[in-house]
């Protein structure tokens, strides 16, 4: 098969037209407090052959392969805009919930789906291993918009980062029929080596990948986001190269890069999310031009229904309660962290690796997945805001008091740093002196209102002020910890200490 020019400017144009369509979808869904990937799911089934438009894709291989290059992009935005130290005080219960949890969660759906649909112990199993997991695209849009305290979204974000990689590995030996011959033991121990050694390159890659970017001045800021991105994906691939897992690598390194004290921080998490948002557009309507609606029967809805109804109401809260044993919380937590087990594209695209090893019964498997993932995400998402308030886990959000973006100046030693006042931020009503910045750091110019301000020692600082900061590169990290220290805390900071400190032994 040849592809034209012609070809190229139909595909150009259509791709422009359904991409401009689903990003429109996301304020549309926000205001009737839809889900976005039910809209991106509904544009595909449109496009397919059941739609009007009779767009033909039946090619699950490709399905899957692409459905993985878009889960790794989603999991390197998800690491790269993570707040490590909001997470950190909740990564042992996320990574219980990826493994313990995991495994409680398909023991109780495979025994369920057997005995109550009478599905053979094999795609029982299966199906327990696909629907397992939680998403980290549903995850990391939908509890970021929620007024969390960080035990909860930490958890939860490490758990929907981390489980991917067990559960692609379990799906994988099942379908390919390996499972029978190596045994649960092995199976673990497979398990068990891709996870912790996909971890392990993720971090090798990410500390690395920060030492280079911390020391090579590149010529232009848009390469910034690329460099980032690259260096993620460096851990994926050699991740894979090492039969290990990618995703738990693509993960762990974007969660060290997105932490570091990298050029041009804020700009690559904007890039990342918007490619991020692609990926996830593009893979939400592909999923939906694989379904054939003429497939969808009684039996298919009926499946589906039991199915989400033993996953969320018996193995999704008893997996939260046997994980919590290695961090316990208060009940309220874990029965919001139960119902918070959002489901999204992963267990469909899990659902397309069956299907690229011709098992038999993939065809129903991904039908009754993709039903059930519609279905109880209609239910679940638009709920959570209500479930955290009756359950008392909600609480006001507190804008951040200061937000940095660092440049570097490539004929010295130094970077500029563009800081922004936020209107909790006590450094309003600070003078510009009263900062006391390291020797060598200076405040060089003010933004404020659209003017531009040449300050001097008794110049008052505002909220909504944006400062240029030039610093020693040396020093950078001194310089932002003691503008931090002054937002927090105001002129006092000297003398109260390193807010951030304490909170960091707290946590």
């Amino acid at each position: 098969m040849t592809f034209d020019v012609h070809q190229l400017d139909e595909f150009v144009l259509v791709g422009a037209v359904v991409t401009l369509a689903a990003i429109l979808a996301v304020r549309v869904s926000a205001g009737v407090g839809l889900p976005s990937l039910l809209i991106y799911l509904l544009i595909g089934v449109v496009l397919g052959e059941g739609g009007p438009f009779g767009i033909p894709f039946e090619d699950a291989q490709l399905a899957h392969a692409l459905g993985f290059g878009a889960l790794a992009i989603i999991l390197a935005e998800g690491g790269l805009t993570t707040d490590w130290r909001q997470m950190r005080s909740s990564v042992r219960l996320g990574l219980s919930l990826a493994t313990v949890g995991v495994a409680v969660s398909v023991a109780v759906v495979a025994v369920g789906t057997h005995y109550l649909l009478g599905l053979p112990w094999e795609l029982a199993i299966l199906l327990g291993a696909i629907c397992s997991p939680t998403d980290a695209a549903a995850v990391f849009s939908v509890l970021r918009a929620l007024p969390l305290p960080k035990r909860l979204t930490g958890a939860l974000e490490a758990e929907s980062g981390l489980n991917d990689a067990p559960t692609v590995v379990l799906v994988g030996i099942i379908s390919t029929g390996a499972a029978a011959d190596s045994g649960v033991l092995e199976t673990a121990g497979i398990i068990v080596f891709e996870l912790i050694a996909g971890g392990l390159v993720g971090v090798v890659c990410g500390v690395a990948g920060a030492w280079i970017m911390r020391r090579v001045a590149l010529p232009s800021s848009g390469l910034y986001p690329l460099a980032v991105l690259c260096l993620a994906f460096t851990a994926y691939g050699a991740a894979a190269a090492l039969h290990a897992s990618g995703f738990a690598a693509i993960y762990v390194a974007a969660l060290i890069l997105g932490n570091s004290e990298l050029p041009h921080r804020m700009t690559t998490r904007s890039f990342a999310e918007g490619i991020a948002w692609l990926a996830q557009i593009g893979l939400f309507v592909m999923l939906g031009l694989l379904l054939s609606p003429g497939r969808i029967d009684v039996d298919t809805v009926v499946h589906a229904l039991v199915t989400g109804l033993v996953l969320t109401v018996v193995a999704r809260p008893l997996s939260v309660l046997v994980s919590s044993v290695v961090q316990p919380m208060a009940a309220r937590d874990l029965a919001f962290i139960s119902w918070a087990g959002l489901r999204g594209a992963v267990p469909i695209v899990l659902a397309t690796i069956p299907l690229s090893e011709g098992v038999d019964g993939a065809d129903d498997l991904f039908d009754i997945v993709f039903v059930m993932v519609v279905v109880y995400t209609l239910l679940t998402g638009p709920t959570l805001p209500w479930v955290a308030r009756r359950l008392g886990v909600a609480h006001r959000l507190q804008p951040r008091g200061l937000d940095v973006e660092a440049a570097p100046l490539d004929r010295v030693a130094a970077d500029l740093l563009q800081v922004t006042i936020a209107a909790t931020s006590k450094m309003h009503g600070v003078e510009v002196g009263e900062l006391r910045l390291p020797k060598g750091a200076s405040v060089s110019l003010v933004i404020r209102s659209g003017e531009v301000l040449v300050p001097e020692r008794r110049t008052v600082l505002r909220a909504g002020d944006d400062l240029l900061v030039v610093t020693p590169r040396k020093l950078r990290e001194v310089t932002e910890g003691r503008l931090r220290q002054v937002s927090q805390n105001g002129r006092l900071a000297q003398w109260l200490g390193d807010p951030t400190r304490r909170d960091r032994d707290r946590g």
